[in-house]
This record gives C-alpha cells, structure tokens and sequence, in this order.
C-alpha cells in the first residue's frame, strides 16, 4: 500500500492493479489499495473521465477490466520495477550510454515518462554502473529475429540463408520452433525440411530470412532450452567422436553443455558424438574437461587437439632442451 494519498496517485495505482488483475472486482480493489470500496470506485470514475476505458462485468465471475480504446493507458512502474528493468537492461545489453544506440534511446523514452521520484534512482543506476562488455555474446538484427519469432509464433516455414564461423554461406528450408537465448547468443531451433533433422543454427549467423506457404511440422513436447543443448551440436561442417575415460553420468556432469550427443560405451567410457563450425574452439573445450579423453574421430578437430596439446606443454616447457644452469 502506498503512502500518497494523492487521488492522481492513487487512480494510477488502481489502473496498475486492474492491469495487472484483469476482473478484479472493486472490494479486491480497494483491498489492493488500502481503502474503501467507495473510494475504489471513485478511482475507477477517475480513470473513465480521463479517457481510460474501464468496463464492468456484473456476477460472480465479473470485474472491472481495461479495454481497448483511442487513448493509450499510461505506464505505471514502482520504483522496484523501473530499478529492475535498468539493472536488465544493463546486463543484457552494455551500450545504453551510447545514446545513438536503440535501446538506449528507448531507456531514454521510458525514464522521461516515469515520475520524478521513480526515474531519479533508476537514472542513477544507469549512470553509475559499468557493465563490462560479454565478449561471448552476439547480438542478432533485430529484424531478423522479429521474423524468426512470428514465425515461430505462426507455425510457418521459413527459408533461411545462414554464414557459418569459417564464411561458408547456405540456406535451407526449415520449420521454426522456438528462438532461445543462451549465455548471450541467440539460437534458432528448427527442423531441416530436406531431411528432417533437429537443427539450431546461431540467429546472428542468419543473413535473412523469407517465410514460406505452408504450415510447420509440430514442435515434439520438450522445453525449447532442452532441446537447444541436445542438437547444439548438430549440423556443423566438421564431424567430431571422443572417448573420454569416465562413466556417463561424470561426463555430463563436467562436460560443457551443447558439445554433442553422450552415450555410454561401458561403465567407464562415454563416447561424446557431434560435429563443430569451429575445431580449435572445440578443442579448447575438451582441454578444460578434467578427465583423460582420446579423439577418435575428426582430422580436423584431431589437429586442433595436437596444436592445444603443443601449446600447453610449451607453457611448462615439456619437449624443450633443457636450460643451462646459471653462473654463480
């Protein structure tokens, strides 16, 4: 309950409370608030002549609801709220003092229509804080990604055209699924229409995107992100097979998510099978993984792993002659 008793104040409250709960009836209302029935139903008049439009339902399942009208209700944050949407903003996106940025200049917007007291601590917040940039995260074009979503959102099929790491360019015909973020980059999870193979291919990779007549194959009934990490690595230029010398269960535990596919070869051996645009990125995966591992498959990845391997025993020097002693 607020301490304003102003009735601007507490019109706007009410209209926070009645979007927040559509159907809430004025004795909810006015318990929301902290005071009468009557005094809830002024609020509501308030907001009719305003302009809000704010109809009532009468029976047992009626309420007052906000509809539809010429006048765009205005936005109403509490403090906590706005606090709260800065803080991530920030964290998602590190480039907000830059005021020709677009999400910058939409923060701008939206702290200049908030109250005084509500903006004041929101704006200090956003001024002093630094955000360290995430150098692992990619940001897609928004357009692009506003195709991929409605038609995700659609259950249409789209054309992608798609540059992997190394510069090659594709497209392919796919049935969109959902887009996921993930630690800073966003995915696409799809079904190749071709061969119908799971695919997730990075939405900041995609060049363009052209929907197709039809309807999408329906998505199969598991969580989005679940479904990212186990195709992640699927569909990639290069194959990978490693053996690594622990049971399934401690593979999956210290192994970085989205790396390929686990099965188990014996009680103590997980065969780890997927593929990768980038090798030596995946090879400075394996090396992180604190249990003995053998690529059995892939030149390339098979090449990376030796130059990691050469790299770190340089670091200690394995394989060099070793120095002379120093004069004393």
């Amino acid at each position: 309950m607020t301490t304003d008793t102003s009735p601007t104040s507490r019109a706007l409250l009410a209209l926070a409370e009645l979007q927040a709960n559509p159907g809430l009836t004025a004795a909810g209302l006015a318990a929301s608030l902290g005071v009468s029935e009557r005094a809830a139903r002024r609020y509501v008049a308030l907001l009719r002549e305003a302009g809000v439009p704010v109809t009532s339902v009468r029976g047992p399942y009626g309420g007052y609801r906000v509809g539809r009208g010429v006048r765009l209700p205005p936005l109403v944050f509490g403090t906590d709220e706005a606090l709260g949407l800065v803080m991530a903003v920030l964290d998602g996106h590190h480039d907000v003092r830059d005021r020709a940025d677009p999400v910058a200049s939409a923060l701008d917007k939206l702290l200049r229509a908030l109250p005084e007291p509500v903006a004041a601590r929101a704006a200090a917040v956003r001024r002093a804080t630094a955000a360290a940039p995430d150098r692992s995260a990619a940001r897609p074009d928004p357009a692009v990604t506003a195709t991929l979503v409605q038609a995700c959102a659609d259950h249409r099929p789209v054309r992608v055209r798609c540059r992997s790491e190394s510069g090659r360019e594709w497209d392919a015909d796919v049935d969109a699924w959902a887009v996921v973020v993930r630690h800073g980059r966003w995915y696409l999870v799809c079904r190749r229409r071709d061969d119908e193979g799971v695919r997730t291919y990075r939405v900041d990779r995609v060049l363009a995107v052209l929907p197709l007549p039809g309807t999408s194959a329906p998505a199969p009934d598991v969580d989005p992100v679940a479904l990212l990490e186990e195709h992640l690595a699927q569909g990639w230029e290069y194959g990978v097979d490693v053996l690594v010398e622990a049971s399934l269960d401690a593979v999956a535990r210290e192994l970085p998510g989205g790396l390929g596919h686990l099965e188990a070869v014996d009680a103590t051996t997980t065969r780890l099978v997927g593929s990768t645009s980038s090798p030596v990125w995946y090879a400075q995966q394996l090396a992180a993984v604190p249990v003995p591992f053998r690529v059995v498959g892939g030149p390339e990845l098979r090449a990376c792993v030796r130059d990691v391997a050469a790299r770190l025993a340089a670091a200690v020097g394995v394989g060099r002659e070793p120095a002379p002693p120093a004069d004393r």
